[in-house]
């Protein structure tokens, strides 16, 4: 979801409410305790130089249950920091604690926000042989996979 998409849903609800995507709720009383842009420069394992830009959000929560943000205060905050950061319409990324900190896209559901894992995966599967897997077929991708130790892929 990008900050637009965002906004335009906070625009539409009375209170704010996250959860994972496994059902497991956010506290009512979390803080945003960062707002920001992450630029990531990479090179990937088929050498090629990428770039990502997306805004960040950190979801914090304590035992300082009184506290609650509304949509409202929200706007007001995202507003505040875009004006001494320029907040690009790009893809957010959610920071929650869990087991360790998670990274999360966001979807949004009958006025709750998910948070959606995020998946490592190879951005250049041709370059490292592995096999495209057809969502839409059930075969099982090939086990002749080319990127093994000494391929030159990783």
């Amino acid at each position: 979801m990008k900050l637009s998409e965002f906004i335009a849903h906070v625009n539409q609800i009375d209170s704010l409410s996250f959860r994972l995507q496994s059902g497991v709720i956010v506290p009512d009383h979390f803080h945003l305790t960062e707002l920001g842009i992450i630029n990531k420069i990479f090179v990937d394992c088929g050498d090629v130089l990428r770039e990502e830009s997306f805004v960040s959000f950190q979801l914090w929560s304590t035992f300082d249950d009184e506290h609650r943000l509304s949509p409202k205060g929200l706007i007001s905050i995202i507003k505040n920091v875009g004006k001494r950061i320029h907040l690009r319409d790009s893809h957010i990324e959610v920071e929650y604690q869990t087991d360790t900190v998670g990274k999360y896209s966001l979807a949004f559901d009958s006025g709750v926000f998910i948070l959606c894992p995020k998946k490592t995966d190879c951005l250049d599967p041709k370059s490292c042989g592995i096999p495209v897997v057809d969502e839409s077929s059930s075969h099982s991708p090939s086990t002749d996979n080319k990127c093994t130790p000494g391929a030159g892929c990783c």
